[in-house]
């Protein structure tokens, strides 16, 4: 069996048995805030240039762009988003949007332009892509022509790839359009974005990644509606939580992607994490609701007329995660040090369905303890004992804990070896069926369907529903999360 089967397998079998987690605040850590970066797919892609436009002095190190378009391309129309932005790249007015950037940096809407001359920017199109035609992101080259030195851009555009997230092991064929939109196309696309950003970066981890790592955080925190998920991902390795200095980079999925539709295919299996592992790289994958118009980025105004600037609620709540993550430390101000120990002897026992028991070793001079679950923090208050009771976990789901001594001062130590545990199982309650009857173009606007050829599909069974339009009308059963059958309700 070929080593990319065996990835394929093994990241199908750690995303079957990952159930849904707790979710935790951002976790603040030592970021290095000139390392910053931004990539993104489609509607994801449109949003990381919108990201690396607009807040320039953010997102320093520069973006990486696969299937998307110029800064403010629709410029506010969802006809033009539909059209010059993906079908018909002729009629995009490229010079006019270099202008508008320039106004807008001079009024204070955006950041000043002249930060983007220091970035890099890595821009990725499929000769086959049929949603985003190659022409779009031509237009999108020169447009950054006028601000990032051509050396500091590469332009990938020679390979048959379809709408989708590309890598080197896992996906659909290289020419499928099809959900999760992430094809196996022989190259890997996430690895080519963080290397043309960073530089040479230390070999990618092909094991399995640690189940710790991955953080389900609390976008709510940041965003309340605005097309936007309760809940956001982070990849966290443990040498970030630990008091590495570290990097951060956002990944954004594109339309019908979150984390509601494809489960955690995007998080997981892009490739990103892999050299995140390894390269001390924080990855910060924010997700759209199902309520965002075909569960895609604000690029075209859905959510708000200021949806490219800096004041976009988008914008607004994605910055303000980078801030909550990046708070930890800086290079100008080091993380402050302690002589405390790590605790040892950290077990988890009395596993419920909701809840596990976690315990240590004293710490000898430590004042309190804190307790932190896939890497965030879970007590509210210091913990003054050596055990602490985890709660709101969901059953029959494996999470990691390590624990770090507090001293008088409130400097932490290092962390504990991490230990894990699994909740037990729940009971379940039965699940209800619902019915929607719609035309074939609103369930796909709702994301109960995905479009692919002219037909119309339904999530999770895929049977085809008839032509993609507003004329065609069908029944869909959703009979477990995410999956829709074409039939009635009793």
């Amino acid at each position: 069996m070929t080593s990319k089967v065996l990835y394929a397998l093994a990241a199908a079998a750690a995303l079957a048995c990952t159930g849904a987690t707790a979710a935790v605040n951002l976790p603040p850590l030592n970021i290095d805030k000139t390392q910053t970066s931004v990539s993104g797919l489609s509607s994801g892609g449109f949003m990381a240039a919108q990201l690396h436009v607009a807040y320039s002095a953010t997102f320093k190190k520069g973006a990486g762009i696969v299937a998307g378009g110029p800064f403010y391309c629709a410029e506010g129309s969802i006809t033009n988003a539909t059209g010059r932005c993906m079908a018909s790249p002729a009629g995009i007015p490229t010079s006019s949007l270099v202008t508008t950037t320039k106004n807008w940096a001079a009024q204070g809407s955006i950041d000043p332009v002249a930060n983007l001359q220091a970035s890099k920017v890595y821009l990725y199109s499929g000769t086959i892509d049929s949603t985003v035609k190659q022409g779009v992101m031509n237009a999108l080259q020169t447009y950054y022509n006028s601000f990032v030195p051509a050396a500091n851009v590469v332009y990938k555009n020679n390979i048959a790839s379809e709408h989708a997230m590309i890598t080197d092991d896992y996906g659909s064929g290289c020419s499928t359009k099809a959900s999760p939109y992430i094809n196996d196309c022989n190259f890997d696309l996430a690895g080519a974005i963080l290397t043309h950003l960073y530089g040479t970066l230390n070999a990618r981890n092909s094991g399995t990644l640690p189940v710790g790592n991955f953080v389900e955080f609390n976008q709510s925190q940041f965003v309340s509606g605005h097309g936007m998920a309760p809940t956001g991902w982070a990849y966290i390795p443990q040498a970030c939580t630990s008091g590495a200095q570290c990097k951060v980079h956002v990944v954004l999925h594109g339309c019908q992607q979150n984390v509601s539709l494809v489960q955690q295919q995007y998080v997981r299996n892009t490739g990103y994490n892999r050299w995140a592992d390894t390269n001390n790289m924080v990855m910060l994958y924010p997700q759209t609701s199902t309520q965002a118009t075909n569960s895609c980025w604000d690029w075209w105004g859905y959510d708000s007329v200021n949806y490219a600037k800096k004041s976009g609620p988008q914008m607004v709540a994605i910055k303000a995660m980078v801030d909550q993550v990046s708070s930890g430390g800086s290079t100008s101000t080091p993380p402050p040090t302690t002589t405390l120990a790590a605790p040892t002897g950290v077990a988890t026992a009395n596993a419920t369905s909701s809840s596990m028991v976690i315990s240590w070793n004293t710490v000898s001079s430590a004042s309190s303890y804190n307790v932190y679950r896939n890497a965030g923090k879970t007590n509210a208050l210091p913990v003054t004992g050596t055990s602490f009771t985890d709660t709101g976990l969901a059953a029959s789901t494996q999470y990691s804990w390590t624990v770090k001594a507090v001293n008088s001062a409130n400097v932490e130590s290092l962390a504990s070896t991490a230990a894990t545990g699994t909740t037990t199982a729940g009971t379940a309650p039965a699940p209800t069926a619902t019915c929607y009857t719609a035309s074939n173009y609103a369930h796909t606007m709702a994301g109960r369907a995905y479009a692919a050829g002219g037909y119309a599909f339904a999530y999770g069974s895929n049977q085809n529903m008839g032509l993609w339009n507003i004329y065609v009308t069908k029944t869909l059963k959703m009979t477990a999360a995410n999956y829709y059958v074409i039939g009635t309700c009793p």
